[in-house]
C-alpha cells in the first residue's frame, strides 16, 4: 500500500489513468476541496488501462479499472479516483460516465463522453470541466454509500446523457451531504 501524506492533502487521491490533461486534473483537484470541503491531490503515479480494453468494443471495462485502483488502497485510507480519457462500459451497458465501488475506496470516472466535441459542438473546456466536477462529485458520492438521489441539482442524480450532468449542480443535497460526510468521517 503506497503512503499518503494528510498533511499534504490527501483525503481524495485523483489518479491519472491515461489522462494526458495534467491542468484538467489539477483544476479538479481545486474544484472537488471548493465543492466537497475535503483535501484532494494528484496522485504522484499513474495507471495503464490497456489491461481493461475490449478490443471488439473499442472501449475500457471501468469493473476492471476499479479492481486494479482497489489494489492500490492507500494506508491511511483515502478514496481513489481514476480519471481517464478512455470510453468506458460496463458489460451490460453500452457506456458509463464512471463507475464507483459501493461505500468502497475506489471509483473511476471518464471525460471521453464529456466532452462537446463528442456531439459535434465546438470545444468547450469550462463545460468538460464542469462536467467532470459533477461526475466525480456523483462517484465519490457512491463510494461514500450514496444512492441515486431525486432532489432538483443535487450531483446524486442520475445521468443517461451528457446534457442530464449539465442540469445538475456539482455539490450533494443536504440529505447526501449528511451521509458523505458521516461514512467519510469513519475511514
Amino acid at each position: 500500500m503506497a503512503a499518503v501524506d494528510r498533511a499534504n492533502g490527501g483525503d481524495i487521491l485523483v489518479v491519472p489513468v491515461d489522462c494526458a490533461n495534467y491542468a484538467l486534473l489539477q483544476r479538479l483537484t481545486i474544484d472537488l476541496q471548493t465543492t466537497l470541503g475535503h483535501t484532494a491531490i494528484v496522485a504522484p503515479w499513474d495507471l495503464s488501462p490497456q489491461f481493461a480494453r475490449e478490443p471488439a468494443r473499442g472501449q475500457y471495462n471501468s469493473s476492471l479499472i476499479l479492481a486494479e485502483l482497489f489494489q492500490r488502497r492507500t494506508d491511511p485510507p483515502v478514496r481513489l479516483l481514476g480519471v481517464t480519457d478512455v470510453d468506458l462500459f460496463v458489460p451490460v451497458l453500452t457506456y458509463v460516465f464512471g463507475e464507483a465501488q459501493m461505500r468502497g475506496p475506489a471509483a473511476i470516472v471518464s471525460t471521453f463522453r464529456l466532452r462537446p466535441e463528442l456531439y459535434g459542438l465546438a470545444p468547450d473546456p469550462e463545460l468538460l470541466s464542469r462536467r467532470l466536477l459533477v461526475e466525480s462529485v456523483h462517484e465519490l458520492g457512491h463510494t461514500a454509500g450514496l444512492t441515486h438521489c431525486h432532489t432538483l441539482g443535487c450531483a446524486m442524480i442520475g445521468s443517461t446523457y451528457a446534457e442530464e450532468i449539465d442540469l445538475k449542480g456539482p455539490g450533494l443535497c443536504e440529505r447526501c451531504r449528511d451521509v458523505f460526510e458521516k461514512m467519510l468521517s469513519r475511514k
